[in-house]
């Protein structure tokens, strides 16, 4: 037995149980869960250093983003409320319903798209492209060419933020879903330059109140 399920025995039914190996996904509850929290503090931070950099001055809108697995828009709104022009992409239609049904979004900068990561096109010269918890819900098989599309997609000094999983999280006993080690994401952002990049170890919870041992990294950069 491996030192992570030494640590975290697994229970009938979570990864490596007897009854599923594959990652159960209840976004509808989910979508519930979250309904009405903030924005993600890597989006917060993507959007100072721009604001640092992008004259507001009389600007219809102050960028192009992409929100990768937006969900119900919690990062969506808060990007078209600062004047960005959006285009949100979910693999989950009920998604992209719950945020066009939103009362609090200007909808004349925002464009949706129901589109699976494994079959996922971006558009080119994109200057943020926020991925919040999203990316790790990619078949491994498939991450690389999700990678690749990211980066070729941003614009000379466009930004990534978002979320990658840790190879100490416990949902890395899942196998449908994308874990790295810490080289692996410093690997990943050789292209980038790195403005943040916390690491995150803990126990915790997960939205739907489920016991879970966290390991996050947490990343803002810029592609020169």
């Amino acid at each position: 037995m491996s030192d992570f399920l030494q640590r975290w025995p697994l229970q009938p039914g979570a990864p490596g149980g007897t009854e599923s190996s594959h990652f159960q996904r209840r976004w509808a509850d989910y979508y519930q869960a979250v309904a009405g929290r903030p924005p993600r503090e890597t989006l917060l931070q993507a959007l100072a250093a721009f604001a640092a950099e992008i004259p507001e001055a009389n600007q219809a809108t102050l960028g192009f983003a992409v929100d990768l697995g937006c969900g119900d828009g919690r990062d969506t709104v808060e990007l078209l409320q600062r004047r960005w022009r959006v285009l949100a992409i979910d693999g989950e239609p009920t998604a992209i319903a719950r945020l066009r049904q939103r009362s609090d979004i200007n909808r004349t900068f925002l464009e949706t798209r129901v589109q699976r990561f494994e079959d996922l096109t971006l558009p080119p010269e994109v200057d943020l492209i926020n991925a919040s918890f999203c990316l790790p819900f990619c078949p491994p098989a498939a991450f690389p060419a999700l990678w690749e599309e990211i980066t070729v997609a941003l614009r000379s000094g466009g930004r990534f933020c978002g979320h990658l999983f840790g190879d100490r999280d416990t949902w890395a006993a899942y196998p449908d879903l994308s874990h790295h080690s810490r080289p692996q994401v410093e690997q990943l952002l050789q292209p980038f330059v790195v403005e943040a990049l916390e690491e995150e170890e803990h126990p915790g919870k997960t939205a739907l109140g489920e016991e879970k041992y966290w390991h996050l990294f947490n990343i803002v950069a810029r592609k020169p």
